[in-house]
């Protein structure tokens, strides 16, 4: 149903979107003067270096890629970048190699394999330039001894299956790969490195985004265990996993490890920028604005309920904002899968909300991830007001039932209330947006 309200909410998560476009995030942190390489407030001379390698992963690594090519073409010797399967620019000095995300796949493990073999071979006078955005973690695995990449992948769909949140799946993919948790800066040692980071992680905690290849990591193979037995799976751990992480293993780098003195970590995008041009976008269109949070978590569903009590505050008191109001938020919930339906964070976020909005006037609510992608669908997320559950119904849709059978697709589809945008080559989480009117 495509009203003036639900136009305007897309808009505004448009806004966001393009916010965090890879090229662009990189090309303004990166600039080249003469042979001087700028990157934030550091500066690189290129002309000593014998060799710049480019190597990273995520899923917006072939955009970022290209634009780090764009600067400096033929100064780069060579790379390998793991990308989602199906992203793909042209380029002429870095591979990009297509990998299984978010359950890693073989292909993801031969292209980090090889990208550990790059950094490895880089020497005291190269210069390694490492691409980290979301879906890193996924799109590097690289597991450590006796861990199998079967196990890692049953471990990841423990994890996302239990309600884990990406600070604590994070933890366990340092403590069972060879380059996360500072693992490829280890293996780069002594290479200057330089890491561009696109962040999809709430707070923009370093060591959480992409699992740190290049970051101190200050967890340890105890917090590790902790996940498991806070969510009491640790009975259903893969063997290879619970062996590793029993008998603590060499411990992943912390601060002050020498391995970091040449490395440079640099934020170019993330989820607050997103959400600050989403703001920007609500004011050109005349709405009183309203950044809830940028560090959104938790279940999704309870969340969309606090989501659907500011509405009706909106509407019934003017509170926190007047209409017309625009309250937008970023981060990433999580959703606890008790059915067999199809759906995603988002999708079940804006369901639940629609079910505490039934019958609300001038409101609209959206969510959706910046990246397209919403769970295993081909949606980015959904958009509902006042009158969802009611065109629901005349279709014979049962919003309670679908809920519960996470199911949140199939609700959507048959209403047109998708959001189906494709992949969008970046990732900073996701963005939600309320509009009262």
């Amino acid at each position: 149903m495509a009203s003036s309200l639900h136009r305007q909410a897309f808009r505004i998560f448009q806004a966001a979107v393009k916010a965090a476009a890879p090229a662009e995030a990189v090309l303004r942190h990166l600039k080249l003067r003469g042979d001087t390489l700028f990157a934030g407030l550091q500066r690189y001379r290129l002309t000593a270096f014998e060799n710049i390698y480019v190597i990273g992963a995520g899923k917006a690594g072939a955009q970022m890629a290209q634009a780090v090519e764009r600067l400096l073409g033929r100064k780069i010797t060579g790379g390998l970048v793991n990308v989602k399967a199906g992203e793909s620019v042209r380029l002429r000095r870095v591979e990009l190699n297509g990998s299984g995300h978010p359950i890693p796949d073989p292909n993801g493990e031969q292209g980090a394999a090889r990208i550990a073999q790059i950094a490895q071979q880089a020497g005291p006078d190269d210069l390694v330039i490492c691409l980290i955005s979301g879906g890193a973690s996924a799109l590097l695995p690289l597991p450590a001894s006796p861990v199998s990449l079967a196990e890692k992948q049953e471990t990841t769909r423990l994890l996302l299956h239990c309600g884990a949140n990406i600070h604590e799946i994070n933890c366990i993919r340092k403590h069972i790969s060879l380059v996360k948790g500072g693992g490829l800066a280890r293996l780069a040692y002594p290479a200057t490195v330089l890491t561009l980071i696109l962040s999809d992680v709430i707070g923009d905690d370093l060591d959480v985004i992409g699992s740190g290849p290049t970051v101190a990591d200050r967890t340890t193979f105890a917090d590790a265990r902790a996940v498991f037995e806070k969510y009491a799976v640790w009975n259903k751990v893969p063997p290879g996993v619970r062996e590793r992480l029993s008998r603590s293993a060499l411990e992943t780098p912390k601060p002050g490890d020498p391995v970091f003195a040449r490395v440079q970590n640099l934020i170019v995008g993330s989820n607050r920028l997103a959400v600050d041009a989403a703001v920007r976008q609500a004011r050109a269109l005349g709405y009183r604005t309203l950044v809830l949070s940028t560090r959104l978590q938790g279940e999704a569903r309870e969340v969309a309920r606090v989501f659907a009590a500011v509405a009706q505050e909106i509407r019934a008191t003017g509170r926190p904002v007047k209409p017309p109001a625009c309250v937008i938020a970023g981060g990433e919930t999580t959703v606890i899968i008790h059915g067999t339906g199809m759906g995603g964070r988002n999708q079940e976020f804006t369901l639940a909300a629609a079910v505490e909005m039934a019958g609300l006037k001038n409101v609209v609510l959206l969510s959706a991830g910046t990246d397209g992608a919403d769970g295993p669908t081909d949606a980015a997320g959904a958009i509902a007001d006042g009158t969802t559950i009611a065109r629901a119904q005349l279709k014979g849709l049962d919003a309670i039932k679908l809920l519960a059978n996470n199911d949140s697709y199939h609700f959507f589809e048959p209403l047109g209330d998708l959001i189906k945008i494709g992949p969008t080559g970046t990732n900073v989480a996701d963005i939600q947006v309320i509009l009262v009117r």
